[in-house]
């Protein structure tokens, strides 16, 4: 991940409901000025079971990564069955709060 940016890439679990899916994430994020909130987003790698869950709705869902948990939006597959994950509060990876970071 290129130094100003903040994310996350890899294994991380998707609680959508009663469900749980171990799933493949990119997600990346950015303070926003104008709200004073840190948005993040990404896609989740295609799943099978979850698209069968979801079927191209949208739905609340919870991200679990190694470094922390949020709650979040999926929507928007794209062409390849990458379901689109989204919020606006801390996010869900670490974000480096320092240069140095």
């Amino acid at each position: 991940m290129p130094a100003e940016e903040d994310g996350y890439t890899g294994p991380a679990k998707l609680v959508v409901g009663e469900r749980e899916f171990a799933v493949d994430v990119e997600m990346r994020g950015h303070f926003q000025p104008i709200d004073g909130r840190y948005h993040w987003y990404g896609r989740v790698a295609r799943h099978d079971d979850l698209e069968a869950l979801l079927g191209g709705r949208k739905r609340a869902a919870e991200i679990h990564t190694p470094d922390g948990s949020a709650r979040g939006e999926l929507s928007d597959p794209d062409p390849w069955g990458r379901y689109r994950i989204l919020g606006a509060s801390t996010p869900p990876f670490t974000v480096p709060t320092t240069p140095a970071e």
